[in-house]
C-alpha cells in the first residue's frame, strides 16, 4: 500500500508500525504533527501530550521500563528540556524499544535558535538516524527500534524542517505487534546511585564499540560511485540537495546511520575520490571526523556555517552562481511581517501595555512574541520557554536594589507556556518575594503550534474529555493573594488590573481568560464565553476623522485609504471583540445591526 505523506506524517506510520504502544510529546514546529497522526491510531498506541519535553521523555521512559515501544518527540530546543533525563536513560538502556526524535530547524523558520542535535546524540553516546525523505523516515523509525532493543539503547532519530513537511509517495505496511515484556525488578540497571551508574558507564563504553562497527557494516551507510573527481559526504536532506547540485558527475557517500559516524567507510570513500566536500547543515558534526581521521575535506570553510544549506547555496559555495531564476523589482514587494490575527486576545492586552512607561516587559515564547514589534512595541526580551517569569524576578530584584531605580518588571506568558515550565518560575516569584507583575495569557489553547489541547483545555490529545486544570486555583495555591483574572477585550478592565498590580509592592498575577479566535471551542468554552465572536463592526465615515487609532491597535481586519483618510474594517475578517471600537474617541465604530 502506497500513501503520499510528509516526513512527519510517515514517523508517525512508522511508530505504528513498529508496534510502538505509547508516545508523548510536547508540540512545536517543525514536530507538531508526528504526535497529532500518532494519535490517529486510538486503537493500538496511547499518545499523550505532556506539559513539557523532559515530561514526555520521562513518561516514555516509563513505558520502555514496562516493556512497551515507545516514542518521544519533540523540536529542537525542546531536548534542552529533556536532557537531563536523556543522559540517564543512555546508561540504563531500555527494556521495550525508546526512540527520542528531535525536529532541528536549519533556517530558524520558527525557532529562536537552529542548534544542532546530532551532537545531542555524540555527548550521550546513544546510536542516532538521519532520513532524507518521508520513505526513509518511516524506515528509519521501525529500524530504529530494532535497533534500540538490540543494542539496549535508546536511540535518536534526528530530522529537519524539510524532511518534517515535505511530502513524497511511502511504501507502507501492516502493523507488527510486539508483546509487552514483562516487568522485572533490576536496580542495577534503573537505579542509578554512583555505584551502579559506575558501572553501567563502562557498558555504555562497549556498547559504543558494538555500535560503530555497525555503522561500518551497515546499508544505511552506502556509497554511490559516479565520476571521482568529486565526492560528497552528506546525511539527511543535505545528501537531497547535493544530488541536485551535483548530478552523476560527483560520487556520494551517504550517511544515514550518524552516530557513531562510520570511520572506515569515510577512509575508503576519500582515497578513492580526488577532492572531498562534506555538506552538512549548521555545526560542522561529519567534517570534524573526517579531519581528526587525518583526511582533507572542504566544509565550512567554502560552505556557511549556518542556515540552510539549499542547491542555491551549495551552487554559489562551489562554483561562485546560482541558476538564473525569474527577475523582479524588490521594491514593488509589500513587507509583510506575522501579525496577531483579527479578534486576537492579546491584542487588548498588549495595547493597554505599550502605553506604561518605565516597564520593563519580559516576554517567552508563543503568539504574543509577536508583541515586541509595531505597533505594541512593548516586549524587552523572550530566552525560552517559562522563561519570563524568572528572567523578570532576577531583573526586578536588581533594579529594586539599585538607586534612583523605579523601573518596574511585567513578565508575560500563555497558558501552555505556564503548564510547560512557568509554573516553575512563578514558584521561585513566590518563594523569594518578588514585587513583579506576572500576567498569563491564557486562550484556552497551545496556540502558536497549531491549536494543540493542553492542561488548561479540559480535552486529552485523543479527545477524550479530562480534568481542567484551573489557573487561577494554582496560582494561589502557590501563596499568590493578589490574583485578578479578567476579560482582555475589556480595555478599561485591562487598564485598571495592570495599574492594580503596579501599585503593588509584592508579588501579583493578572490572568486574561478569553478564547484564541482560530481554536476550535469546545461545548464549555460556548457555555463560558457568552456570544463568543458573533458581532461584526464597521465604520461610519461621516464620523471617521482619520486620527488613525484603531489602526494602533494592529488589527489586521482594519486598513486606512489615504486617499479618503477614513478607516475600513473587512467584514469578513472581523469577530468582534470590539478593541477597535473602545479605543476610536468619535464613536465611529459600532456594531453592523444583524
Amino acid at each position: 500500500m502506497k500513501k503520499l505523506l510528509t516526513g512527519n506524517e510517515a514517523i508517525a506510520r512508522g511508530a505504528y508500525e513498529a508496534g510502538v504502544v505509547y508516545a508523548s510529546a510536547y508540540p512545536g514546529t517543525p514536530s507538531t504533527e508526528i504526535l497529532e497522526n500518532v494519535a490517529t491510531y486510538k486503537e493500538d498506541i496511547i499518545a499523550e501530550w505532556a506539559n513539557n519535553e523532559k515530561v514526555a521523555l520521562e513518561a516514555v521512559i516509563g513505558a520502555s521500563m514496562a516493556g512497551g515501544r515507545s516514542l518521544a518527540a519533540m523540536k529542537h530546543v525542546g531536548v534542552n528540556v529533556a536532557a537531563d533525563p536523556l543522559f540517564t536513560v543512555a546508561y540504563t538502556g531500555v527494556y521495550g524499544g525508546l526512540v527520542l526524535v528531535t525536529a532541528d530547524e536549519p533556517g530558524q523558520h520558527s525557532s529562536q535558535n537552529e542548534q544542532d542535535n546530532r551532537n545531542y546524540a555524540k555527548s550521550a553516546k546513544i546510536p542516532m538516524l538521519e532520513p532524507a525523505d518521508a520513505q526513509e523516515s518511516k524506515d528509519m523509525t521501525k529500524l530504529a527500534f530494532e535497533l534500540s532493543e538490540k543494542y539496549d539503547t535508546p536511540v535518536l532519530l534526528r530530522t529537519t524542517t524539510r524532511v518534517c513537511h515535505s511530502k513524497a509517495i511511502v511504501e507502507c505496511n501492516d502493523r507488527e505487534e510486539k508483546e509487552i515484556i514483562p516487568y522485572k525488578k533490576d536496580i542495577n540497571k534503573y537505579v542509578t546511585v554512583p555505584a551502579i551508574a559506575r558501572k553501567l558507564r563502562v557498558k555504555v563504553e562497549e556498547r559504543q564499540k558494538k555500535l560503530l562497527e555497525f555503522s561500518n557494516t551497515t546499508e544505511l551507510n552506502f556509497f554511490e560511485w559516479n565520476d571521482k573527481k568529486i565526492g560528497v559526504i552528506a546525511s539527511g536532506v543535505c545528501y537531497s540537495y547535493a544530488k541536485e547540485v551535483f548530478g552523476n558527475s560527483a560520487s556520494y557517500l551517504k550517511i544515514g546511520f550518524s552516530q557513531p559516524l562510520p570511520t572506515e567507510k569515510i577512509r575508503e570513500f576519500c582515497s578513492k575520490v580526488e577532492k572531498v566536500y562534506v555538506i552538512e547543515e549548521n555545526d560542522p558534526y561529519i567534517e570534524e571526523q573526517v579531519k581528526i581521521l587525518g583526511l582533507k575535506c572542504f566544509g565550512k570553510d567554502v560552505f556557511p556555517p549556518y542556515g540552510e544549506m539549499l542547491p542555491e547555496v551549495i551552487r554559489k559555495s562551489v562554483f561562485g552562481e546560482t541558476l538564473p531564476t525569474v527577475q523582479y523589482d524588490e521594491k514593488e514587494v509589500v513587507n509583510r511581517p506575522p501579525t496577531l490575527c483579527a479578534g486576537c486576545p492579546h491584542r487588548g492586552f498588549y495595547y493597554e501595555l505599550g502605553k506604561k512607561k518605565n516597564v520593563l516587559v519580559s516576554g517567552d515564547i508563543g503568539c504574543y512574541s509577536l508583541a515586541f514589534a509595531e505597533p505594541y512595541n512593548c516586549t524587552d526580551q523572550n530566552i525560552c520557554m517559562g522563561a519570563s517569569i524568572s528572567v523578570g524576578h532576577g531583573a526586578q530584584k536588581v533594579f529594586n536594589k539599585a538607586e534612583n531605580n523605579k523601573m518596574r518588571v511585567v513578565s508575560c506568558l500563555g497558558d501552555s507556556t505556564f503548564f510547560h515550565t512557568g509554573i516553575n518560575s512563578l514558584i521561585n516569584v513566590a518563594y523569594n518575594k518578588s514585587n513583579t507583575v506576572n500576567v498569563i495569557l491564557d486562550n484556552r489553547i497551545t496556540g502558536m503550534t497549531g491549536h494543540q489541547e493542553n492542561p488548561g483545555s479540559g480535552y486529552t490529545l485523543q479527545g477524550e474529555k479530562t480534568e481542567e486544570l484551573n489557573i487561577e486555583a494554582v496560582v494561589r495555591a502557590l501563596g499568590f493573594k493578589n490574583v485578578v483574572v479578567i476579560n482582555p477585550n475589556d480595555l478599561k478592565a485591562v487598564k485598571n488590573s495592570i495599574e492594580w498590580a503596579l501599585s503593588l509592592d509584592e508579588p501579583s498575577v493578572i490572568i486574561t481568560r478569553w478564547p484564541c479566535v482560530l481554536k476550535k471551542f469546545s461545548p464549555e468554552d460556548k457555555e463560558e464565553f457568552k456570544n463568543l465572536f458573533t458581532d461584526k463592526y464597521s465604520v461610519d465615515k461621516e464620523k471617521c476623522i482619520g486620527c488613525r487609532a484603531c489602526i494602533r491597535t494592529g488589527c489586521p481586519a482594519i486598513s486606512f485609504d489615504k486617499e479618503t483618510k477614513k478607516s475600513t474594517i473587512d467584514y469578513n475578517a472581523c469577530v468582534g471583540c470590539s478593541v477597535c471600537s473602545q479605543v476610536c474617541p468619535t464613536k465611529a465604530i459600532g456594531k453592523v445591526e444583524a
